[in-house]
C-alpha cells in the first residue's frame, strides 16, 4: 500500500504538469500565429492562463518554451502515427533481414494506410495550430525544425520513399523517387495548407467526417494511380 502511494505523483507535481501542458498547448497556437519573434511572453502566458514567471520557472526562457513546443508537437503527432510507423518499419526490417523484396501490392497497402492517416490527422480542426507552426518553420527553419524533421518528418518521408520505390521499381534514393514522394505527400497536405480555397472550390461549409472520408478515398485513388512512368522499367 505504501509503495503504491509513494509511486503516485504528488498533488503539487500533478498541478505543475497540468500547468506545463496548458502552456505548451497555448504556445503551439501563439507561436504558430505570430512566430517566435512576434509572440510576446505576455501573449504566451495570458493564452495559457498563467503568470509571467511560469515561462522561466518551467522552461528556463522563451527559447526553451519554443523548443519544448516543437517537442510537444512531435509527441502529439507521434500518438497518431507512432504505432503505424513502428509496425511498417518492423515489417521492412524483417524483409531486409530475410533478403526479400517488398511486394508492390504490399507497398501500395502500406502507402495507402500512411496517406489516409495523414488525411485524418492533418485536415481536422486539431491540426490547425500544428500546420501554422510547421509552415513557419518550413519558411524560416530554426532548431525546432531540425528536431521535428529528424524526429517525425524524416522517418516518415524515408518510409514513403521505400514504398514508392517498390511501386515504381526504382531506387528509393533516386532523385525521381524523392520528388515523387514529395509530390504525393503534397497532394494530401494541400488540403490543410490551402484550406480556405478548398472549402470555396468544393462548396463545403467545413471539413467534417463526410469530407474526411471523401479525402481518404482520394488518397487511396492517388496510390492506385501511382506507377512507373511510360517507357520506364517493366
Amino acid at each position: 500500500m505504501n509503495q503504491k502511494h509513494d509511486a503516485e505523483p504528488s498533488p503539487a507535481s500533478a498541478r505543475a504538469e497540468i500547468a506545463r501542458q496548458k502552456m505548451l498547448t497555448a504556445a503551439l497556437d501563439v507561436f504558430g500565429r505570430y512566430g517566435f519573434d512576434g509572440a510576446s511572453t505576455r501573449q504566451l502566458t495570458e493564452a495559457a492562463g498563467v503568470n509571467l514567471q511560469a515561462i522561466p520557472y518551467y522552461f528556463g526562457s522563451k527559447e526553451g518554451l519554443y523548443i519544448a513546443t516543437a517537442e510537444f508537437l512531435m509527441a502529439r503527432i507521434d500518438t497518431h502515427v507512432g504505432d503505424m510507423r513502428a509496425r511498417i518499419g518492423a515489417h521492412l526490417l524483417t524483409l531486409d533481414a530475410a533478403g526479400e523484396r517488398l511486394a508492390e501490392a504490399e507497398a501500395r497497402r502500406f502507402l495507402t494506410e500512411i496517406l489516409q492517416t495523414m488525411v485524418t490527422l492533418f485536415v481536422g480542426k486539431e491540426s490547425e495550430s500544428w500546420a501554422r507552426f510547421l509552415i513557419r518553420e518550413q519558411m524560416e527553419p530554426t532548431e525546432a525544425f531540425t528536431r521535428v524533421y529528424q524526429g517525425i518528418m524524416r522517418p516518415m518521408i524515408e518510409m514513403g520513399r521505400r514504398l514508392i520505390g517498390a511501386i515504381l521499381r526504382e531506387d528509393p534514393a533516386s532523385e525521381h523517387v524523392r520528388l515523387r514522394t514529395f509530390n504525393l505527400l503534397g497532394s494530401i497536405l494541400v488540403f490543410r495548407v490551402t484550406h480556405a480555397a478548398v472549402l470555396a472550390q468544393m462548396e463545403w461549409d467545413a471539413v467534417g467526417p463526410e469530407q474526411v472520408e471523401t479525402l481518404r478515398g482520394l488518397a487511396a485513388e492517388l496510390v492506385d494511380l501511382l506507377g512507373p512512368p511510360q517507357g520506364g522499367a517493366a
